[in-house]
């Protein structure tokens, strides 16, 4: 177990980023199709092929998930790996026609002192072929300011892309992946102590603990923008990973089980400033109780996606731009 999505087998992650935009992209893909589903928080998502992952609709399953900065641009990530995936001769078949099932997030970074005069059409497209291209490479990838969460921002640390595992008694891998944009904190009030530290394993993310005591100040509201804070500011985006066998609708109840981890590491949480999103997906190796297990992963998942968080602002490391955002080892070291 490497503490990585790719713990799961047959799954790979690969990213993408743009350094003069400080923006990037990353993609999750599937060596075969996993049934997938959504379940969405935030006030103000963006999301692509969310309608497709309804419970009353008839595609199941998924090539790949693509995860995104640029906002509403962000969305053309998806269709680049959906062209990596049509290459490989990958996709939902309709008779002599193959149709990759690409959804994805994306959250907003473009107030984050990058380049964003592009031209007429935005990079996200070749971000999105390049990170599923890298993805092909191996089951090794880096967290913090890489890929999705290049651009990432907190309301008081630097924002990034984290990923963890667990294992369940039964055997069953579970496996998160998040970019952390969120509105609110990851940290509490302005100290060193992650809000997931009773979820930490093995000093992942500093080892550092919670405070002895909590104050007014560190329970106060901490958010991106204050008052003026907009929607389209903020968004965490990730994904939950199983090798169970799971139904379309019991990867559906895993995320929204899942999806607590975003109330465990980050606050406030699911804001109507944020767009909070999280997918889940499950490759169908293992069978699981559909009741007593089912709740027991979604209970690990959770904890995987708070640790997740948590790694992701611990990893990051500040843009190279003028005024940009301090990353947590700034302040605190290793």
């Amino acid at each position: 177990m490497k503490n990585l999505l790719t713990d799961i087998a047959g799954v790979r992650v690969g990213h993408a980023e743009d350094a003069k935009v400080g923006s990037g992209a990353t993609a999750v893909v599937f060596d075969s199709p996993a049934v997938a589903a959504i379940d969405v928080r935030g006030g103000g998502p963006g999301t692509r092929e969310d309608a497709l992952l309804d419970l009353a609709n008839t595609v199941e399953r998924v090539d790949a998930i693509a995860l995104s900065g640029g906002s509403a641009f962000g969305l053309d990530t998806g269709g680049g790996v959906q062209a990596w995936l049509a290459e490989q001769g990958r996709g939902y078949r309709v008779r002599e026609a193959l149709i990759p099932i690409v959804p994805g997030a994306i959250l907003f970074d473009l107030l984050n002192g990058g380049d964003k005069a592009w031209g007429r059409f935005s990079p996200y497209r070749d971000l999105g072929y390049a990170a599923a291209a890298a993805a092909a490479a191996g089951t090794d990838f880096a967290l913090g300011s890489v890929g999705a969460g290049l651009g990432a921002t907190t309301a008081t640390f630097k924002g990034g892309l984290g990923s963890a595992s667990a294992v369940t008694p039964d055997g069953v891998k579970v496996a998160a992946i998040v970019a952390v944009n969120a509105v609110g904190s990851v940290t509490v009030g302005d100290g060193p102590w992650f809000w997931a530290a009773p979820f930490e394993v093995d000093g992942e993310f500093g080892g550092r603990g919670l405070p002895d005591k909590f104050t007014d100040d560190m329970l106060r509201m901490r958010i991106k923008g204050g008052p003026a804070a907009s929607a389209r500011e903020n968004t965490t985006i990730g994904a939950v990973v199983t090798d169970a066998a799971l139904t379309k609708p019991q990867a559906k109840r895993l995320a929204m089980i899942a999806h607590t981890g975003f109330a465990r590491a980050i606050y406030p949480v699911h804001a109507p400033t944020d767009g909070d999103v999280l997918f889940a997906a499950a490759t169908g190796a293992k069978p699981i109780e559909p009741l007593v297990g089912l709740t027991e992963l979604g209970t690990i998942a959770a904890n995987v996606v708070a640790r997740a968080i948590a790694r992701g602002v611990y990893s990051a490391t500040a843009l190279p731009f003028a005024g940009a955002q301090p990353a947590w080892r700034d302040r605190f070291g290793a």
